[in-house]
């Protein structure tokens, strides 16, 4: 299994629309993304879901600036 292929699969969230968001980085920008914003990437999939969703919703947000910058990144990403 490719590299790629286990993001994927790490995208793959309870939550429909945290997939989508994933998945639309990982699509569009995981490619031309530095290795410093890769890591921050992974370190989100790391995340529960529940604490994400309220990052991504804007009624908390993470202790970490770099993860708080990529979760409003991917939070305004066109669909």
């Amino acid at each position: 299994m490719s590299e790629l292929s286990r993001l994927r699969w790490r995208c793959r969230r309870g939550m429909r629309e945290l997939d989508q968001l994933l998945l639309r980085y990982l699509d569009r920008e995981w490619e031309s993304a530095s290795d410093a914003e890769r890591a921050v990437f992974l370190r989100v999939l790391d995340c529960e879901d529940d604490k994400l969703w309220r990052w991504v919703m804007g009624r908390e947000r993470p202790e970490d600036a770099d993860v708080h910058a990529l979760v409003r990144h991917l939070a305004d990403l066109p669909p």
